[in-house]
């Protein structure tokens, strides 16, 4: 599911499909869904709190699936921490995996008209040793591109992001700005949609109108125009309409809240149980719309609202615990998140990355060699008060 929040529109980007048989096998993909979606919701709200007139869009199954090759390395109350925050609590880390892949499978299968390309990357420190049981669940289970990189080259940055403009068909370009010493490992995640309406919008009806803004103030956008059947919701506080794209395995919910609550007070109601609700209340109307041609990028750290959904402990340098993934101490270091969205006539495209950066919690300080094999200089200085006690040289130590 891909959430976004638009100025005084909500709008949910989200795969509808048939109820899955065996929804209650720890194997069916059902659950990582059910899971995948109520995290996004709980990071959805956490990125909008106090944000009523900033544009916000996230790809929750982007977080979510770097998130979980991150879980995968992390072992012990970590992974107890991550397990919690994805909603994955009582599910052993095999069972995520293998529902993680169906999933992804799953969501490869695409209609005519649609175009959903997931991609996984494993990028490592050449000089650091990752277990090999931990690459190989990457790879079997996220179909990850494994990389080994040396850090220190100059275009490291570089030749990450060259990967992620090309799974991306150019829409983000890049994920990274510098590898700092650090860091010693990048689990990237990317994903890409192109779909078309299954009705598009007649390009002839877009005319320039008034968008009014949370703050009682008015732009000019061009405002795209189709009448017609669609599944449409009218209840207390708000309305909504589904737009689906191609054969509709994949829709568009918009959402415009009543002016006597508005954006703040949709987003209040706005959580997993009330939309499994009002979806099931949506049905067919005739009737007409009105929506904003637009293009959305989004850039965000998500590392605050993840430590506050529980996360925290990963990110704690002397407490985190990925003896899964390493021998060397790790953390994570950062989550950072990208997104591209564009609406049109013909339909939507949008993209999203998301990286999980671990770092080392204790840099291994470059060692050197130092013989004191001819003379020298010495000094005895009081490190408090700077005063120095004894200067001297040795020119025969033997002496």
């Amino acid at each position: 599911m891909l959430i976004l929040f638009i100025m005084n529109i909500l709008v949910i980007f989200s795969l509808i499909s048939s109820p899955l048989r065996g929804a209650d096998s720890p194997s069916n993909p059902a659950l990582l869904i059910d899971a995948s979606n109520q995290f996004g919701f709980a990071l959805f709200e956490q990125l909008t709190t106090g944000q009523m007139d900033e544009n916000v869009v996230i790809s929750p199954y982007s977080i979510a699936s770097a998130l979980t090759m991150c879980l995968n390395g992390a072992a012990g109350e970590t992974r107890t921490a991550m397990l919690k925050t994805l909603g994955l609590t009582g599910l052993e880390l095999d069972a995520v995996n293998t529902q993680a892949k169906q999933l992804r499978d799953r969501l490869s299968q695409t209609e005519s008209g649609v175009i959903l390309k997931i991609a996984n990357s494993l990028w490592a420190r050449k000089e650091v040793v990752f277990k090999s049981s931990f690459k190989k669940k990457i790879k079997r289970f996220h179909a990850a591109e494994m990389f080994t990189l040396d850090f220190n080259r100059a275009d490291a940055a570089d030749v990450i992001n060259r990967w992620v403009t090309q799974k991306t068909q150019n829409k983000i370009r890049s994920i990274i700005t510098r590898i700092n010493p650090e860091q010693v490992l990048f689990l990237i995640n990317a994903i890409y949609f192109k779909g078309k309406w299954q009705h598009p919008f007649d390009k002839e009806m877009t005319a320039d109108e008034e968008f009014y803004l949370a703050n009682d103030k008015t732009i000019r956008v061009p405002m795209m125009h189709r009448s017609g059947k669609f599944n449409y919701l009218e209840t207390d506080g708000f309305a909504a309409v589904e737009l689906p794209y191609a054969q509709g395995n994949i829709s568009m919910f918009l959402l415009l809240p009543d002016e006597s609550i508005g954006i703040k007070g949709l987003l209040a109601r706005f959580n997993p149980d009330n939309w499994s609700t009002w979806l099931a209340l949506f049905e067919s109307r005739q009737g007409q719309i009105a929506l904003p041609r637009f293009k959305i990028e989004y850039e965000q750290s998500l590392k605050p609202a993840l430590s506050k959904l529980g996360m925290a402990l990963a990110f704690d340098l002397n407490r985190a615990n990925f003896s899964e993934m390493s021998s060397v101490p790790l953390a994570v270091g950062d989550v950072k998140h990208k997104s591209y969205l564009e609406v049109n006539e013909e339909g939507t495209e949008a993209a999203a990355v998301t990286s999980v950066e671990m770092v080392m919690t204790a840099v291994p300080a470059r060692t050197f060699n130092l013989f004191f094999n001819r003379p020298f200089v010495f000094l005895l200085q009081d490190n408090h008060t700077g005063a120095i006690l004894f200067l001297g040289t040795v020119c025969q130590p033997g002496s």
